[in-house]
């Protein structure tokens, strides 16, 4: 089918277009800011329109020869988000109309029948109606939470129970919710393509189970391996409440907090699974809660979030090329670059000896205190040293680290071992320079906080960061430097270089 996706940047939209590419599908996306999808691994294989929903010649530019239209747009970071959704959806639904679009799919969210709505829920429910009211065949999935690393609900969900041991909540942590996996929502959206014209309505879907709010957060701790939460409901705080003080626990904007938490007081259940008929359960059934968090935090785990619900708004700075610091999980980094003129192959033999007799390359009296303070809490230490003084391989202890990634010559990554709060890694690289002489040295440390103490933990360092992995990045470099002059080009790490090293640490120390 010839594919269409409006919302392409967003959580949702950024993930469908690499399913819809695998089952053969043409796609075609409509983005305000093409530039957001620089990065995107999928860019070269997709038709790529600037627009925006609001504007009737884009919209009509984007659906010209288009077959069916994945509608994943939300406004909700506008004050005025249910007017831009309402317009936005009646031109849409219009200009379908004119193109000759065979379906149009949307995904909503479930509407508890005889109450009133909130903002969010009713202007969810409002733009699922113009699409279903227009003359093309539209399909709206309507969903609760859905579970996936770098999901609005999930991270509300992870920061509130990673941060809070105990917590006085609102009562409608008491309120029932149907999750689903984000990876569910994906095969109902895939294969809403080839569905016939016949098929045109309103469908709920949902994961197997109904838990309450307090029920996910005990299960978040217990899988992501947190003491049992005190979850203490009070009367006494209001949605808007609720919303400032999720805003100042979690770094979600309160732009998204309010009309979400507006929205928690209603029971979220799916009514119905007629889906069924029309698009049968997937291989295995669909997938539990449980189960779906565990997935998440995988993908957390290992830096493997694709998208994330911010990609559509506006942006903080982003210290990982796939997570923004309040999305994909709860992630600190420390960057650091520094272009040198030593061959590619000698700072790759820096990055590969490093450890065990060779240090770290910054401040050993740091490193050799924080090795002992490791194993008097229980921990590695320094004291396993490394197998080969020179090579590494992927699984092997290398002083209080594991080796997880090795790709040779570019790339090393190290797991920590030390007792921290949290999960911490470490990322050396060697890039190109582009045509010129030498290479750049590209290091990352990333931290992956646990609980309350983790942050405290992370922020704690952070002011001997310069000190710590700034000596790294100017000594790794030097070293490399060093060596490439070695007559005989062996590329090895020699005793010689580390006299000079030592001068440059006491520099880097003062």
């Amino acid at each position: 089918m010839r594919c269409v996706v409006f919302g392409a940047t967003g959580y949702l939209g950024g993930r469908l277009v690499p399913e819809l590419l695998r089952a053969g599908h043409s796609v075609r996306v409509l983005a305000r800011t093409p530039g957001k999808l620089a990065d995107a691994p999928w860019r070269d294989q997709v038709d790529i329109v600037r627009g925006d929903v609001t504007v009737a010649d884009d919209v009509r530019t984007a659906l010209a020869g288009r077959e069916v239209l994945y509608y994943l747009v939300h406004s909700l970071t506008r004050s005025d988000f249910d007017t831009v959704d309402r317009d936005a959806a009646t031109i849409v639904a219009r200009e379908a109309d004119t193109a000759g679009l065979d379906r149009i799919v949307y995904l909503g969210g479930i509407a508890p029948a005889g109450q009133q709505l909130s903002r969010h829920l009713s202007s969810r429910a409002e733009v699922g109606r113009i699409l279903l009211d227009g003359a093309v065949p539209a399909l709206v999935l309507q969903a609760a939470v859905v579970i996936g690393s770098g999901s609005a609900s999930f991270e509300m969900l992870r920061y509130l129970t990673e941060r809070l041991p105990m917590m006085v909540t609102p009562r409608w942590v008491r309120s029932r919710i149907q999750p689903i996996a984000v990876r569910d929502v994906l095969y109902y959206l895939t294969r809403a393509a080839d569905l016939p014209a016949a098929v045109d309505g309103a469908f709920d879907i949902g994961g197997p189970d109904v838990l309450t709010y307090e029920q996910m957060m005990r299960m978040y701790a217990e899988v992501a391996g947190l003491p049992r939460r005190i979850i203490v409901p009070v009367p006494v705080l209001t949605p808007w409440l609720s919303a400032q003080w999720v805003n100042l626990v979690t770094p979600v904007p309160k732009a998204i907090a309010v009309p979400l938490m507006e929205s928690l007081v209603h029971d979220v259940v799916c009514g119905e699974h007629t889906i069924a008929a029309h698009i049968p359960d997937p291989d295995g059934g669909l997938t539990g809660c449980r189960r779906a968090v565990e997935l998440a935090l995988a993908k957390i785990r290992d830096l493997d979030v694709p998208t994330r619900w911010s990609d559509a708004g506006p942006e903080p700075s982003e210290p990982l090329s796939t997570d923004p610091e309040w999305s994909g999980g709860s992630l600190y980094q420390d960057v650091r670059e520094r272009r040198t003129l030593a061959d590619p192959a000698a700072l790759w033999a820096v990055i590969e000896s490093i450890g065990g007799e060779h240090g770290w390359y910054s401040f050993p009296l740091a490193w050799s205190l924080r090795g002992w303070l490791d194993r008097l809490a229980g921990g590695a230490g320094l004291r396993r040293g490394r197998r080969d003084p020179h090579r590494l391989h992927e699984g092997e202890a290398l002083d209080w680290w594991r080796v997880e990634r090795i790709e040779r010559p570019t790339l090393l990554r190290l797991r920590a071992e030390m007792r921290v709060p949290g999960r911490a890694w470490l990322e050396l690289c060697v890039r190109s320079a582009d045509g010129r002489p030498g290479a750049t040295y590209h290091q990352r440390a990333v931290f992956e906080p646990h609980g309350l103490a983790g942050h405290l933990y992370w922020k704690s360092i952070v002011p001997f960061h310069a000190l710590i992995f700034g000596g790294m990045t100017r000594n790794i470099t030097g070293a490399a430097e060093t060596t490439s002059s070695v007559p005989g080009g062996s590329h090895r790490v020699r005793r010689t270089p580390l006299r000079v090293l030592r001068r440059r640490l006491g520099r880097s120390a003062r």
